[in-house]
């Protein structure tokens, strides 16, 4: 639901500005000029989130990553011990 708000309130945006843009009273050339400034300004925020988001995931793989290799290595530790703790225990 949160992702649905976010482009919801995304769009509303952008047809806010738009729309006042388009009733301000200003000539065509710098209607367009407006609408080109801001809509590179967007852009530019939008590929800021979109770096920031991929660095966080970036991270959070790599932590994951190293979470599941300590944990590999705690397992087959633990399969070693169990495994020499049988062989000691057959010997008896």
């Amino acid at each position: 639901m949160g992702k649905k708000f976010a482009i919801g309130a995304l769009i509303g945006a952008i047809a806010g500005v738009v729309a006042g843009m388009l009733t301000a009273p200003k000539s065509g050339k710098e209607t367009r000029a407006d609408i080109k400034a801001k809509a590179t300004e967007m852009k530019n925020q939008a590929e800021s989130k979109a770096d920031k988001a991929k660095h966080k995931v970036a991270k959070v793989a790599g932590d994951m990553k190293s979470t599941a290799e300590e944990y590999k290595e705690r397992s087959e530790h633990a399969v070693e011990e169990a495994i020499e703790g049988a062989k000691h225990g057959f010997k008896k």
